[in-house]
């Protein structure tokens, strides 16, 4: 069933935030059918674990797969509804795509559920990632892993693809909208800063809104026609031990609190915080800790982890992941608390419109260097290609496809 704009507006797609929520009445974007009954403790459990050993690909890759479990398969929510989530969370610092997940473990089960999605999101990449960490200390190699992003990369490529051509029906449902996405995405792939270009686009839907009254008001409708203007890795060098705790859990909770933008954004501020004020660690190491974070599923935020072992051990790594990511769950839980109100305001509402039109021309501009990334020969195209179709026309369970490319590009990755 189609959703008007005034429909979407005063839609309360969920229903008490408490620990027992009651039946959702709205219905999913695709049909006339009630969302499903209250969210057991037990699915968000096994959801989010699975997704955080399964998610490669980055923050825009788990949002496509957030999408696919959360609206395409489980009905939880709407389109819409989805896509408040992530431009909210887009406009909180902190790792963006682990926050939706917060959040959309809050929209079912309040706090408990936040705590569940969020934990069992994090935990899978903080400890692949400390595994690496040791590994990286140790031997020095990582040739296991990259087979296994040889062949996971180019699934999740069909999987973010698929997600923003369904986002984007929804983000850009007026030609306003759909005008903006497109200067979103030009302005992305121009290396404009995502948060500038997010908060940008929620002023300028807000504009369009305030041109809209003011030409309702003095009689001339014509105002609001105008168009809006839009390897193997080198053993460190770090002895794990010299850093003390307690410097160490001030720099990662700052880092949670101060960070806005995706996993380089992260890089950038490291970079001027480990490197060059404190000197705990050298550049190379800390490209090391970012492309060992990438290697693994999950947030690229878990770099924290393989850092924290790297500069007090075993306790530095468990310190500095709760640290990084401590911030996320009580602003993450605020944006599911509020989610509704925002949208139920209109002039709340039209900016995060605006907001999340963005969102999905971030999504995009995101695919074309993960493309070039993944598609390096005929049978990463070819996978793609074919995740692409059993994905669209056969529904297919996108986790198994991710497992299975993956040990496939193991075993090939292993002959080259």
């Amino acid at each position: 069933m189609a959703i008007s704009a005034s429909g979407i507006r005063n839609a309360n797609a969920e229903a008490g935030y408490g620990h027992m929520i009651p039946t959702v009445r709205a219905t999913s974007p695709d049909s006339d059918t009630p969302f499903p009954r209250p969210t057991s403790l037990g699915e968000i459990f096994r959801l989010f674990l699975r997704l955080g050993m399964t998610a490669f690909g980055g923050p825009a890759a788990h949002l496509a797969l957030m999408q696919v479990e959360a609206v395409e398969r489980r009905k939880w929510m709407t389109r819409e509804r989805f896509l408040d989530l992530v431009g909210a969370c887009n406009l909180l610092p902190g790792p963006g795509s682990t926050q939706v997940a917060m959040a959309l473990g809050y929209s079912r089960r309040g706090w408990t559920g936040l705590l569940v999605a969020g934990t069992c999101f994090i935990l899978p990449a903080s400890f692949a990632t400390l595994a690496l960490a040791w590994i990286y200390v140790r031997f020095g190699s990582l040739g296991v892993v990259q087979g296994l992003l040889y062949g996971a990369k180019p699934v999740m490529l069909a999987i973010l693809a698929q997600a923003v051509w369904k986002l984007g029906t929804s983000a850009s449902r007026t030609i306003p909208l759909a005008l903006l996405s497109v200067a979103c995405a030009a302005a992305a792939l121009l290396g404009l800063h995502p948060l500038l270009i997010l908060i940008a686009a929620g002023g300028l839907a807000l504009l369009v809104k305030l041109r809209y009254r003011l030409a309702r008001a003095s009689g001339n409708f014509a105002a609001f026609a105008a168009p809006v203007s839009a390897g193997s890795l080198p053993v460190a060098a770090t002895t794990a031990g010299s850093v003390a705790l307690l410097p160490l859990l001030a720099v990662f909770l700052k880092l949670g609190v101060a960070v806005f933008g995706s996993g380089y954004v992260l890089l950038a501020f490291l970079q001027a915080d480990l490197v060059q004020r404190l000197h705990w660690i050298n550049s190379q190491q800390l490209l090391d800790a970012v492309t060992a974070g990438q290697l693994t599923p999950g947030p690229v935020f878990a770099t924290a982890t393989f850092l924290g072992y790297l500069l007090r051990g075993w306790s530095g790594a468990a310190l500095a992941t709760l640290a990084i990511f401590l911030p996320s769950f009580v602003m993450a839980g605020l944006v599911g608390a509020m989610a509704e109100r925002i949208r139920n305001s209109s002039w709340a509402g039209a900016f995060l419109d605006g907001v999340n039109a963005a969102a999905v021309a971030l999504m995009a501009s995101v695919a074309l260097p993960l493309g070039r990334a993944s598609l390096i020969d005929g049978w990463t195209w070819a996978t793609a290609g074919v995740s692409a179709l059993l994905l669209i026309r056969f529904r297919i369970n996108a986790t198994w496809l991710i497992l299975a490319s993956a040990g496939l590009g193991l075993i090939l990755h292993s002959r080259l």
